[in-house]
């Protein structure tokens, strides 16, 4: 054979012998879907209206810092329903001093003045709330996708729907219990001083100060394996919060054999402020809550340096690995609701799935038999391009770790018509020109040349369009994007390049051809 053939022999072979690699079982695999291999489907609802009264309650705080800094007393400065702060001063005196420090506040609008009383609102405008309770579908949505992707499911669907929701697919999750606790939980860490100025039993009895709560440390006894309920009088004012996190990692719990704990470290800012917090409360007790849930409350012997810090509770490994999770992840900016849920079974995967492979080969086989019958030695050429279409295809989808959906088995479908179709347009091309007298290599070179251009913008096209269903598609339509791209991609180079391969080896070689089998 000529040497231009042999190179091109060879690059047929180094491209065979790369999707074996990617084929083979010790390397990347294909995921399967949702559809095929079972899981949970879940939607989620974010309340919105929490995070609205959340940032209201923050900007309370911070204006109550703000009129202390200036030294206007103040009777009253608390969030009144979700989106409103009402400013009661201690007189008229420092009336226009309050506003001034109120107009920093730029985000809110002065509602309800009255000098006399030294009392006015500030609420937020309408474009702010919508812009907040978008901010926290937003930050969810990529919270969620951080914990999931360190739980290790491969291929989720992670998607915004709606105004308010969160679709989540998890293929192949087999606890989904532990999978909807770690989405859910909102993660929120605080540290926060006790008040052991206020005896528990009074504080039970509802005789607590407007600056304390009480929480509860949730134990469950060894033996009995009973929950139990411990109350804390706690401050109401956060001292610092995960958010200047940077570390969190499960430790063996050297006080507790066979339980663990979260170590924890902050970033410079945090680190700073844990320090100055334990200098200025040694001998108090340092309560570490998330979620409402103290999980200790140590006391304080000295400064802390360094910013690190452990989380005990008793907790299993699971338990330690989850919870260093969605602290690493970040805390949720509102509270998640389950509005649906689905568990897929395996069972309806292996159905659909032994479904498709029938559907794929049937038509496969069907195809096979066509092009063998009605282009003889030509369609032999043909099913071999298309059989080594398929094993390219699938290979490219285990090389970059797609998924393969129950769309995409449809995408596969579809790529087999293209490939054949592909085939057929080269060959009516050959025999157009046979039929006008030309020899069979001048037309097999004509046949090849003028389809070039016919399979290039039918190709193209159709993978422009797989592309944008990729990146706006979600779910079911994403995996039959995946599949289509691939598929044509390989169809591109099996039916033109290895189809014109196979026939420049059975035909061009020979010193004179008397005709082609097509």
């Amino acid at each position: 054979m000529p040497r231009r053939l042999w190179a091109r022999v060879a690059v047929v072979a180094v491209v065979v012998l790369g999707a074996a690699w990617y084929l083979y079982p010790p390397k990347q695999t294909i995921n399967l879907g949702l559809d095929l291999q079972g899981g949970i489907h879940l939607v989620l609802g974010v309340e919105t209206d929490k995070h609205v009264s959340t940032q209201t309650e923050r900007a309370a705080d911070d204006l109550k810092s703000a009129l202390e800094r200036k030294g206007i007393a103040a009777r009253r400065v608390a969030r009144e329903g979700d989106r409103t702060i009402v400013v009661e001063l201690a007189g008229p005196q420092g009336w226009n001093d309050a506003l001034t420090v109120a107009a920093e506040f730029g985000r809110f609008e002065r509602r309800d003045e009255d000098q006399a009383a030294g009392r006015f609102k500030l609420a937020m405008s309408e474009r702010l709330v919508a812009q907040l309770r978008d901010d926290a579908v937003r930050q969810g949505l990529e919270t969620i996708r951080n914990r999931v992707d360190q739980f290790g499911v491969a291929e989720p669907t992670i998607t915004r729907t709606g105004t308010d929701r969160i679709l989540i697919q998890l293929p192949g999750v087999q606890d989904p219990e532990r999978a909807k606790a770690l989405i859910g939980k909102t993660a929120l860490l605080e540290f926060k001083l006790l008040d052991e100025r206020t005896p528990v039993e009074q504080a039970l009895a509802g005789q607590l100060p407007e600056t304390s709560e009480v929480l509860y440390q949730r134990r469950v006894e060894p033996e009995t394996k009973a929950e139990r309920k411990i109350p804390y009088v706690v401050g109401k004012r956060t001292l610092l919060t995960g958010a200047e996190l940077t570390r969190a990692e499960v430790q063996a719990d050297p006080n507790s054999p066979g339980s663990w704990q979260v170590a924890i470290e902050f970033n410079a800012t945090g680190a700073r402020i844990f320090g100055e917090v334990t200098e200025q409360s040694v001998g108090q007790q340092l309560a570490i809550i998330l979620d409402g849930n103290v999980y200790s409350a140590p006391r304080i012997n000295e400064r802390i340096p360094g910013g690190r810090a452990v989380i005990t509770g008793q907790f299993t490994v699971e338990d330690a690995r989850d919870l260093a999770i969605v602290l690493r992840a970040g805390a949720l900016p509102a509270p998640v609701t389950i509005l649906e849920e689905r568990t897929v079974g395996p069972s309806l995967g292996a159905d659909s799935i032994r479904q498709g492979l029938v559907a794929i080969l049937g038509s496969a086989v069907v195809v096979f038999v066509f092009m063998l019958v009605y282009y003889r030695l030509a369609g032999l050429i043909a099913d071999v391009a298309l059989g080594l279409n398929l094993y390219l295809l699938f290979a490219a989808m285990a090389a970059f770790g797609a998924t393969l959906t129950l769309p995409g088995l449809a995408g596969v479908a579809l790529t087999v018509g293209m490939a054949v179709d592909t085939n057929v347009l080269i060959f009516e091309r050959i025999r157009e020109e046979l039929r006008v007298g030309k020899t069979p290599r001048s037309a097999v070179d004509a046949g090849f040349a003028r389809a070039l251009r016919t399979i290039i913008d039918t190709h193209l096209t159709v993978m422009v369009t797989a592309a944008i269903l990729y990146n706006f598609g979600t779910g079911p339509v994403k995996g039959f994007a995946v599949s289509l791209f691939a598929g044509l991609a390989a169809s591109l180079f099996t039916a033109y390049f290895f189809t014109r391969l196979l026939f420049d080896v059975v035909y061009m070689g020979r010193r004179k051809v008397e005709a082609v089998s097509i």
